[in-house]
């Protein structure tokens, strides 16, 4: 039986998760198996707490901390040259959006990654030492992207029948203009169903635990910034062949729900494919004879 996180202190984990997930990314790849940090989190929370409360704490900090600066931007007017619509959310929609997103989070998210955990445990999912070579990591994570992108794709397109539009997919499309924090809001039903594609491949694979929250972060990065509303120099889609960006998606939510097209969440292989960014591709293309964005 695995421990309920009751009395769960929350002060001392949430700060040394991410001192942890930092460190172990951004200082080496080599992962030694004597790292403190580990020792420490193994040693003082159950697996139970890591993979849930744990989990759970990341993400959130990973979604609104990369949120929240497309709503600075907006209200500030700062980088509006970069910006994709020349129309802005007010103040009123960002409030919204957010309180609908905390209750949504703490009332779904959660509740769904308490309950799954013993489902991942089955599949494998560890947070014992010693931790699992870069390559693994790697080459895991870039199936998870794969894997996601095409799940994710035809989910997205079976929400955009007309039943399903109306009745649950309509509510992310609220945001005509799409910010940061809209990525992840959406109807409770389409939060479960879409979420499928973000948990098949690892649940599949039964991955470290680090590997999980690795994934789970560069997840909510790619689609903070698909959605944020602004295309910068420097934003992915220009270096990443194949990455659709804040551009590609931006096209689907000022389209009609019928016309939209550009339904994949990181790539573009499978819009290509199937023909489902032609007017998006007919709109780039306009746009360059004419030399101005529409």
């Amino acid at each position: 039986m695995f421990e309920e996180p009751s009395s769960f202190p929350f002060s001392r984990f949430y700060p040394l998760c991410f001192r942890v997930l930092v460190a172990q990314i951004t200082i080496t790849l080599s992962f030694p198996r004597g790292v403190t940090q580990d020792m420490y989190l193994i040693a003082h929370f159950s697996e139970f707490q890591l993979a849930t409360i744990g989990s759970f704490l990341i993400h959130e900090s990973a979604f609104f901390l990369s949120g929240f600066p497309s709503i600075f931007l907006e209200r500030s007017g700062l980088f509006s040259k970069y910006k994709i619509q020349k129309k802005s959310n007010t103040a009123e929609a960002h409030k919204k959006c957010v309180s609908r997103l905390i209750l949504y989070h703490v009332c779904v998210n959660l509740p769904v990654m308490l309950i799954s955990y013993p489902a991942f445990r089955y599949m494998g999912l560890r947070s014992s030492l010693p931790l699992p070579n870069w390559t693994v990591i790697v080459s895991q994570i870039i199936f998870y992207f794969i894997l996601e992108d095409f799940v994710f794709y035809w989910g997205h397109r079976i929400l955009h029948t007309k039943w399903l539009y109306k009745h649950v997919h309509s509510i992310h499309h609220e945001y005509a203009t799409p910010f940061g924090l809209t990525s992840e809001y959406a109807h409770p039903a389409e939060i479960l169903f879409l979420g499928f594609a973000t948990i098949v491949g690892p649940a599949l694979t039964g991955p470290h635990l680090l590997t999980l929250w690795l994934w789970m972060v560069l997840r909510v990065l790619e689609t903070v910034e698909v959605h944020s509303g602004y295309h910068f120099p420097w934003s992915p889609s220009n270096f990443l062949p194949l990455y659709g960006g804040s551009e590609f998606h931006d096209y689907h939510h000022r389209m009609l729900f019928t016309k939209s097209g550009n339904y994949s969440s990181t790539f573009v292989y499978m819009d290509w494919l199937f023909g489902t960014d032609k007017g998006y591709r007919k709109l780039k293309a306009l746009e360059e004879i004419e030399g101005k964005d529409y």
